[in-house]
């Protein structure tokens, strides 16, 4: 990269206007050009020592495909990029890049860092115009290993083990694969034909997709062990919604954003041409203040109504991404900030007409390196709402726990497994994702499907010598 860009910002990306965007649900950002492409490339100082690289979960070789870019092999820098990910066209749009690769770029330290995924994202989009990814299917090496749960993190693992020559059973209890990238990141932030496509490239390398299956009802783990698979990966993510235990949680207009967003993203409930129902509010709260919250927010906003965030902490403290933070403000969300709800009013009817919360100040760090929230005495208020969406977090759901002898969970019911592995305590069975973290990020999920499908192909190589 001869020509180096020393821009102190990044190549900005194309988006729809915000008062046109939140009346629909294409796709927010709209993409690099070539130009902008080859732009913002330049800005890569092509670091020896790659902190870029560190940051990533899935370790993609991050300057060697900008410089790919940058010299315009395109269709190079994609292939660089699947060395290591499965999933680059979801990655490039969702990833938090700024608290990992990004995080670590060197350009941030005066200025902003290089926009890998942006970058990311144009090559992977490039290579799907161009429909060069073949899918091609590695040799057969004759060993056969079940996936449980066609989420990032299982879509991950069996990617790169049927990259090796397994033969590869992904069971998903849904009836399309893709777990959280089809039912929980809206079409605005993730396109589900983008998914789909990463998914179509998985199985035209070999990997089954069983779907409609409930791992825990329809098939154990104990029965694929005994079936012929020589592993099982455990990757079914946390879909089990937390609620916050107020009076007023069972009235009619009271969601978890699971439901919410699973009823939007993977039943087309904001397409009329679909005949799914969703209760369209005038006004809606949403508790809680990370990504789901976004989401479920700038949803219920393209749907017609006026939107609340609730969140008992300072915007400083939101676990939410900036961008999706600053997007959300475009678009119109209103942000109750340092406010807790304590109570839901219904009407006589049952059904939900206001959110009474309080007022709180920051006081001292808690576990989490945040501060506390603490109540002001006294300041109870009403939001006028009718409906509320609780987005405070989930858990994972206990049927495989509860149908799986000696796999170990802990108290949150999470599976208890190997960092640097997956390995759990139950003999050829392997476990990633927000199964056994709880909920966390997409790449984090991809990262942990790696290194299971690495200990998994370790396992199995080294018992056939």
């Amino acid at each position: 990269m001869a020509n180096k860009n020393m821009a102190p910002k990044k190549t900005p990306m194309p988006e729809q206007k915000p008062d046109v965007r939140n009346k629909n649900f294409s796709e927010v950002a709209l993409g690099y050009t070539e130009e902008m492409a080859l732009n913002e490339a330049a800005r890569c100082l092509g670091c020896k020592n790659r902190p870029c690289v560190s940051g990533c979960p899935v370790n993609v070789q991050i300057p060697d495909f900008i410089t790919l870019v940058a010299e315009g092999k395109y269709s190079e820098a994609y292939k660089k990029i699947t060395e290591t990910n499965s999933l680059p066209a979801v990655c490039g749009r969702v990833c938090p890049q700024e608290s990992q690769c990004e995080g670590k770029c060197v350009r941030g330290i005066k200025g902003e860092p290089v926009a890998i995924g942006r970058l990311e994202r144009f090559c992977a989009d490039y290579s799907m115009k161009k429909a060069e990814d073949s899918g091609e299917k590695a040799k057969p090496n004759g060993h056969k290993v079940a996936v449980i749960g066609a989420g990032p993190a299982g879509l991950t693992c069996a990617g790169d083990l049927a990259r090796k020559g397994y033969d590869v059973t992904v069971f998903e209890a849904f009836h399309k694969a893709g777990g959280v990238l089809i039912y929980g990141i809206p079409e605005f932030r993730l396109p589900k034909a983008i998914v789909q496509k990463e998914i179509d490239k998985l199985i035209k390398a070999g990997v089954k997709m069983e779907l409609n299956v409930v791992a825990g009802r329809a098939v154990q783990v104990d029965e694929l062990l005994e079936s012929g698979f020589e592993a099982v990966f455990v990757g079914t993510g946390a879909g089990l919604p937390a609620f916050l235990n107020i009076e007023g949680e069972s009235l009619n207009g009271v969601f978890s954003a699971n439901e919410y967003l699973t009823r939007n993203n993977l039943m087309k409930a904001f397409d009329p041409n679909y005949d799914t129902p969703i209760f369209e509010a005038k006004k809606v709260a949403v508790v809680g203040g990370g990504n789901v919250a976004m989401d479920a927010a700038r949803t219920a906003k393209r749907l017609g109504a006026e939107v609340y965030i609730v969140y008992r902490r300072s915007e400083e403290e939101m676990p939410a991404r900036a961008e999706e933070i600053h997007h959300a403000k475009e678009e119109g969300i209103n942000f109750n900030l340092l406010c807790n709800p304590v109570r839901i009013l219904g009407n006589k009817d049952g059904w939900v007409e206001g959110i009474e919360c309080v007022r709180m100040e920051l006081g001292e760090p808690d576990a989490s390196g945040r501060r506390r929230p603490v109540e002001k005495q006294g300041s109870n208020f009403v939001i006028d709402v009718d409906a509320v969406i609780m987005a405070i977090g989930t858990s994972p759901n206990p049927i495989i726990k509860d149908t799986t002898k000696g796999l170990e969970t802990n108290k949150h019911g999470c599976i208890v497994a190997c960092e640097d592995t997956g390995k759990t305590s139950k003999d050829r069975v392997y476990a990633g994702g927000d199964a056994v973290t709880g909920a966390a990020t997409v790449i984090l999920a991809m990262g942990a499907g790696k290194k299971a499908a690495e200990a998994i192909d370790k396992a199995i190589m080294n018992k056939a010598e």
